[in-house]
C-alpha cells in the first residue's frame, strides 16, 4: 500500500497574553481559532520569573504535561506531591476526581524567563474519577537522535522516529511527543500514526517548511488534517528551528468543558464548581493544605522540602546513566 502524506489543514499564531500572577503564555489550543484539537483541550507556551508564575488553582477530568524549555519550574499540590523541574524535564499529572496544585518558576540569577510548554489531555469519562498521580520524566531518559549529518536532531520523548521507537506512559490517552532542532540545509521525514491527530508548534526560527509547501514560522501551530501516514520538513534558513511535534489517540467522547474543569456533562462541571467550592468529592484536602510556593520559590525550599537541589539533581543523573541503557542514534 501506499504511503499518503498528511497535509496541513490550519496554522494558528499564538499571541501572548497575560495569564496567572504575572505569567505570560501564548495559546493555541483553547482558543476562539482552536477550541480543542481531540483529546487535546489546551496548549500553551508559558514564561515567568520570580513570583510570576501560577499559584494554587484546581484542575479535574484532564492530564497535564508539562515540559521544560528553559530554566526552571517548581511544583507542589495538595497531596503532598511536590518538585523542581528543570531544562528538558517533563511531568504528567493526572488530575481525575480533584487536585489543587501550584507552578512556580525558581529566580535566575541573570533574571531571565523560565520556559516551558504545557498541554491538556482529555480523560477516557471511565477514568474522570480516578485517583491524581504524578510521573517525571528527567531529561537523561530521553534518547536523542541525530540524522542528516547532524543538521536534525531528534529528542524522543515518546513514539517513534527514524526507525527507534521509544513509547512513555505520558498519560492515560496514548501520546506521541516529539522535539526537533533543524539546522540549516537539515531535512526529514516524520511517520505518523494512524488514528492521531497531530499538531506542529514552532518555539525557534521561520524557516520551517512541512511538506515543501507550508511555511511555518515562530510561534505558529501547524494542525495536520486525520489522514496520511507522514509529512516531511526542511530549512532553508540560517537560523535553527526548533518545534515540538505531539500527537493524540482520537476517541469518539465529547468535550464538556469549563475552565479547569472537564466532566462527561454539563451537570458535571456544575457539580465540579460545588465540589471545589465545598470542598468534597476530591477537594477534601483543601480543607488543611497550607501552600509552600505559591507567592514564590527560594533557595532553601529547593534545597529543603521540594528535594530539588542541582548537587543531588547531578546524583540521580550519574546513577541512572549508569545502571541504564540510553538509546542514543548518530
Amino acid at each position: 500500500m501506499t504511503e499518503q502524506i498528511r497535509k496541513i489543514e490550519l496554522i494558528v499564531t499564538a499571541r501572548e497574553q497575560d495569564e496567572g500572577v504575572g505569567a505570560r503564555v501564548r495559546r493555541s489550543i483553547g482558543t476562539q481559532a482552536r477550541r480543542n484539537f481531540y483529546p487535546f483541550l489546551l496548549f500553551d507556551h508559558f514564561s515567568g520569573n520570580n513570583a510570576n508564575g501560577f499559584p494554587e488553582h484546581p484542575h479535574r477530568g484532564q492530564e497535564t504535561i508539562t515540559l521544560m524549555i528553559n530554566g526552571a519550574m517548581a511544583h507542589e499540590d495538595f497531596t503532598g506531591s511536590k518538585g523542581v523541574l528543570y531544562s528538558g524535564d517533563l511531568q504528567f499529572m493526572t488530575a481525575g476526581k480533584g487536585v489543587v496544585h501550584s507552578e512556580m518558576p525558581l529566580p535566575a540569577a541573570d533574571g531571565s524567563a523560565n520556559e516551558g510548554l504545557q498541554l491538556w489531555v482529555d480523560l477516557p469519562n471511565n477514568l474522570k474519577n480516578s485517583e491524581p498521580r504524578y510521573r517525571d520524566l528527567r531529561e537523561w531518559e530521553i534518547p536523542q537522535l541525530v540524522e542528516d549529518d547532524g543538521k536534525v536532531i531528534v529528542k524522543l520523548i515518546s513514539g517513534k522516529s527514524h526507525g527507534v521507537e521509544s513509547v512513555k506512559d505520558l498519560a492515560y490517552t496514548p501520546v506521541d511527543y516529539y522535539q526537533y532542532t533543524v539546522k540549516k540545509g537539515g531535512s526529514f521525514k516524520q511517520e505518523l500514526r494512524k488514528d492521531f491527530n497531530y499538531f506542529l508548534y514552532v518555539l525557534q526560527g521561520d524557516g520551517l517548511k512541512v511538506n515543501g509547501d507550508r511555511n511555518v514560522k515562530q510561534f505558529q501551530n501547524a494542525f495536520f488534517v486525520k489522514q496520511g501516514d507522514y509529512f516531511t520538513g526542511e530549512n532553508n534558513d540560517d537560523k535553527d528551528v526548533v518545534f515540538a511535534l505531539i500527537g493524540g489517540k482520537i476517541e469518539d467522547q465529547e468535550v464538556i468543558q469549563y475552565g479547569p474543569f472537564v466532566c462527561s456533562s454539563r451537570e458535571g462541571v456544575e457539580q465540579a464548581f460545588d465540589d471545589y467550592q465545598s470542598m468534597k468529592n476530591g477537594f477534601e484536602n483543601l480543607r488543611t493544605w497550607k501552600t509552600l510556593i505559591s507567592h514564590g520559590v527560594t533557595q532553601e525550599m529547593v534545597d529543603g522540602p521540594l528535594d530539588g537541589s542541582l548537587e543531588k539533581r547531578a546524583q540521580q543523573k550519574e546513577e541512572y546513566l549508569r545502571t541504564h541503557k540510553v538509546i542514543n542514534k548518530v
